[in-house]
């Protein structure tokens, strides 16, 4: 069996690197820093936001903001790498990225994780409006009307609750969110988890299931929204992206509907990433790199 050794210690437990395969592709490169933003969220709780510069950054100038909202809700953002996610991919296309770890955030106490729990679209969304409020007001080179957010599962969730609370954003992106809380309920492999977060079944305690599905404020959705998911997601049935969609549509609303017949609850094929962030970039360059439309809060 042969296997690649890349690194070795040194003896101080420092990395030395055994091969230079990927330095010249490297040194081609810019990464930008993860840089720490603190704003005070509600009941005056500190959330902590990672923010990219994007590449070939000019403070003169105005740039267009992604704003990433992480899944779990039990997460973080962190200054790590990933395939799916990963901010720095973004900050490359010419975009400030803005990663906020509000209520239910891993990293910052037990409290601030349970806090969340049946509250998804209390304390959390008044954290995250804060948060990108602040970085608004500190950074001169945010275009506040040039603002897209982007999630997945519970951040999918978020970005169909945001839909129904705000109209502040030019564009929006869900990947495998909720749309009706009752009927996840019934459909997920992970039937542990809804009656942890709300508190019960949604018989026995119909209220919360009631307050926080997307579904019930579709009246109020107005923002150019692009749905994406996989037909062998039993987290949260392909079915819950379907609705979000019709829903859309019926509401007039500018939307489009990445299907994925092979891919689960993530993207993990690397044909179908390559084909996800084409899309998505597409979407995102069509609304925040034009003449921004006029955002009210």
């Amino acid at each position: 069996e042969f296997r690649r050794v890349l690194f070795r210690s040194a003896g101080d437990n420092k990395p030395v690197p055994m091969t230079r395969l990927n330095e010249s592709l490297l040194g081609g490169l810019t990464l930008p820093a993860f840089e720490d933003l603190n704003a005070t969220g509600a009941e005056g709780a500190k959330i902590h936001s990672f923010v990219l510069k994007p590449a070939g950054f000019d403070a003169k100038q105005k740039y267009p903001v992604l704003f990433f909202i992480h899944g779990g809700p039990q997460g973080a953002w962190a200054d790590s790498w990933s395939y799916r996610w990963n901010p720095p991919l973004w900050a490359a296309q010419g975009y400030v990225v803005l990663a906020p770890n509000p209520r239910g955030s891993t990293g910052f106490g037990q409290q601030f994780v349970d806090e969340i729990s049946g509250d998804w679209g209390g304390k959390v969304f008044v954290d995250l409006m804060k948060g990108l409020d602040y970085a608004i007001a500190n950074y001169s080179w945010i275009d506040p009307d040039r603002v897209g957010a982007l999630g997945a599962s519970y951040g999918g969730w978020m970005i169909n609750w945001i839909n129904g609370h705000t109209n502040r954003f030019q564009c929006l992106v869900n990947h495998d969110g909720g749309f009706d809380e009752y009927a996840n309920y019934f459909t997920t492999e992970e039937l542990w988890f809804p009656e942890w977060e709300f508190k019960g079944t949604p018989w026995a305690n119909p209220e919360l299931y009631d307050k926080f599905s997307p579904s019930r404020y579709v009246a109020k959705w107005q923002t150019p929204t692009l749905v994406i998911h996989g037909a062998n997601d039993f987290r949260l049935v392909d079915a819950e992206g379907i609705a979000t969609f019709t829903a859309l549509q019926r509401r007039g609303i500018p939307s489009q509907f990445l299907y994925f017949p092979d891919e689960n609850h993530w993207v993990a094929k690397p044909k179908n990433s390559i084909l996800w962030h084409d899309s998505v970039l597409d979407w995102l360059d069509r609304w925040l790199k034009k003449a921004p439309r006029n955002a009210k809060q």
